[in-house]
């Protein structure tokens, strides 16, 4: 199999690369990302010299390069990984959510169609149902209490709104154009290497430099948290297995407060929570999310495999004994390769980072 990747060299997205050429012998990655600031090459050090793995820098928004990496019919399935993905940038700034998950998918989707491809996957996110009620994560979920594929879509922020349309396109294109289409939305991803503006690993970091750990509003919104290689297990279980036009949800089954998160990474560290600051929330911060990701277990056979406690352990270690890869993310080397071979600011347009 011969798949077209976007946004590999993000936190997912280089994941997923890891993962398909580990468990897959058979098989070429073509590795299309812009790397804007969430693209780092030092995620793909590992296989940057695996023949099966090509290296693309460009714009999922061009569509004559898209053309190109599609000519010939040998490229049997797409998997649209590259989004811009942090709500805090979306608030700043839309116009390149828009562009890049939005105008981005529909030019894949668009170039796909028309190259014949196999597959579309189509990566996107719980966020695109909107917030649920508030309830205790001890407590067990009732029925209507968690997302499912026929939840109606909400989106609350730009971020997530982007995203929505976007898999409205890829199922509109398979739906008129015939176009195999499968659309997986996930619950909050966490691992190695994910960029230090998440929750995670911004408070690991801060953590283990002994600086304030910033809490939004009272702490207690509520989010499922899926350890990135099951996510990845998951997208391809869809590639492989997934009915066209279909929706897939994949979460961990491990509903935590970001209190409760950012307390356990102190825990770990071996910090106290006096340096826990509350800060003032977010605009349009939602509330809950939960996945019921029974549907992939049915379809796919697919289930998560590590336990949150289990995952946070392994993700702190990882942060702690890999500092030249976080100090060269937060003193901005880690862009010195780019701009010598890309030129300043490594872009020459759309983002395609991580959702």
């Amino acid at each position: 199999m011969k798949i077209l990747l976007t946004g590999g060299a993000g936190f997912i997205g280089s994941t997923l690369v890891r993962h398909v050429l580990a468990t897959n012998d058979p098989v070429e990655v073509v590795n299309l990302d812009l790397l804007t600031y969430a693209g780092n090459l030092e995620n793909l050090r590992e296989v940057a010299d695996d023949p099966r793995h090509t290296f693309v820098h460009g714009d999922i928004c061009d569509r004559p390069l898209v053309d190109e990496l599609l000519a010939g019919g040998g490229v049997d399935a797409v998997v649209n990984v590259a989004a811009e993905s942090h709500v805090d940038r979306s608030i700043e700034d839309a116009h390149p959510f828009i562009r890049a998950n939005v105008q981005g998918t529909q030019t894949l989707l668009e170039a796909a169609a028309a190259a014949g491809v196999g597959r579309f996957v189509q990566v996107s996110t719980d966020e695109v149902y909107g917030e649920l009620p508030w309830k205790d994560p001890s407590e067990p979920a009732r029925p209507g209490e968690a997302f499912t594929e026929t939840t109606p879509l909400d989106p609350r922020s730009t971020y997530s709104a982007a995203k929505a349309s976007g898999d409205l396109l890829a199922l509109a294109y398979h739906r008129t154009h015939g176009l195999d289409v499968v659309v997986t939305r996930c619950s909050n991803n966490y691992g190695p290497y994910q960029f230090p503006e998440k929750l995670i690993p911004l408070m690991t970091l801060n953590a283990l430099r002994g600086e304030p750990l910033p809490v939004y509003g009272d702490g207690l919104n509520v989010r499922d948290w899926i350890w990135t290689e099951d996510h990845c297990r998951g997208i391809v279980a869809a590639l492989e297995r997934g009915r066209a036009g279909e929706v897939y949800n994949f979460g961990g089954a491990s509903e935590r407060t970001n209190l409760q998160v950012v307390r356990a990474i102190l825990e770990l560290v071996g910090r106290d929570e006096s340096l826990i600051r509350f800060v003032r929330d977010r605009p349009g911060h939602d509330r809950r999310y939960a996945i019921d990701h029974s549907k992939a277990g049915r379809e796919l056979g697919w289930e998560p495999t590590v336990a949150f406690e289990e995952g946070l352990a392994r993700t702190v270690a990882w942060y702690r004994e890999n500092t030249s890869w976080w100090e060269g993310v937060l003193d901005g080397s880690y862009r010195d390769y780019v701009e010598r071979m890309y030129g300043a600011g490594g872009r020459h347009g759309a983002g395609a980072a991580e959702p």
